[in-house]
């Protein structure tokens, strides 16, 4: 991106099969940025990519808890051409180059090809990493409950279903002082066509991290409320610091599950092999929750996804639940 020297790279922090995350200062006014950078170089990358861009750039207003889009820049060689929503360019110039990219007709295919999202910049790493290295605490639990519940409301309200909500990908800012989260990576998102309930489009293709994904999505016939269930399997393991490791990288990573003998069995794996079972909540301490959130938790984790809440009877249930709330003093 030394181009147009629009950007400096400071440092990478963070990679994944798709993607490198950056550290970047905007020269001109010296500020914090993130820059995600996307290799174009094979269908599965382009798909993502896009996905990711269609989602941010979809978006009328901003969302305190969604992460802020500021620009996505297409790299063709040493080529770079901003193409975010920003500039303001038709769907049909944004539809061309969805089709170059998707084709290469109109690039050199020998040529590096990259899509570059420079994002606001979240100085508390991800969830996972703040709350681990974090006490216990109820009254944050219950923002984070609140903020999360808010976010997925505001996505599902504008037809975007995250499909990969996990700890991994929610980052913490604290530009205003107390933590605020921000739903990140939209590689696996899905803008619904057309207004209405985001609730009644089905979804076939199976995808995200397996202790996350509900039952339906291990059938491959699942809605928008998949999230809804691993933001369940979030906020049980976030309130009792329910852990387990990644088997590939080993990491210590928020989560619930059910235990066969030494094996670890996705929730929604175990429910789909055993419809009827009885979710134990809370699992570690009775004293860890109250009954209001056991309940909600128990609704948000229901087998069939016509029992479960959507986006917005979550956004009120979490406003009435007493966990995590400042007890008023009484007055004598």
């Amino acid at each position: 991106m030394a181009a147009e020297a629009k950007y400096s790279i400071v440092r990478e922090v963070g990679r994944g099969s798709y993607g490198v995350v950056y550290e970047a200062i905007v020269n001109r006014t010296r500020s914090k940025v993130a820059v995600k950078r996307m290799h174009c170089n094979v269908p599965e990358n382009v798909e993502l990519a896009l996905q990711e861009f269609w989602a941010l750039q979809s978006f009328q207003r901003q969302h305190e808890n969604v992460i802020q889009l500021e620009e996505c820049i297409l790299q063709n060689g040493q080529v770079f051409q901003p193409i975010s929503h920003r500039y303001r360019k038709s769907d049909s110039h944004l539809l061309l180059i969805e089709t170059c990219l998707k084709g290469r007709r109109c690039m050199d295919p020998k040529a590096a090809c990259f899509l570059w999202f420079v994002m606001e910049f979240c100085d508390g790493g991800n969830m996972n990493e703040y709350l681990l290295s974090r006490s216990p605490d109820a009254q944050l639990n219950h923002s984070f409950m609140r903020q999360l519940s808010s976010a997925v409301a505001f996505l599902h309200r504008n037809q975007i279903v995250h499909r990969d909500l996990k700890s991994d990908n929610i980052l913490i800012s604290h530009k205003c002082g107390s933590p605020i989260v921000k739903v990140a990576d939209f590689g696996l998102s899905k803008v619904c066509q057309g207004k209405g309930n985001v609730n009644q489009h089905r979804f076939s293709s199976a995808c995200g991290s397996n202790f996350y994904m509900a039952p339906e999505v291990w059938e491959g016939h699942y809605t928008a409320k998949a999230d809804i269930f691993a933001l369940g399997i979030i906020f049980w393991a976030m309130v009792e610091r329910i852990t387990f490791r990644d088997g590939d990288t080993e990491k210590e990573l928020l989560g619930t599950y059910i235990c066969q003998g030494k094996e670890l069995i996705p929730l929604g794996e175990a429910l789909l092999e055993n419809p009827n079972m009885k979710l134990q909540i809370p699992l570690k301490s009775k004293k860890s929750m109250p009954e209001d959130l056991c309940k909600l938790l128990r609704d948000m984790l229901a087998f069939n996804p016509k029992e479960r809440l959507d986006a917005f009877q979550l956004e009120v249930r979490i406003r009435q639940i007493s966990y995590g709330k400042k007890r008023q003093r009484s007055v004598s």
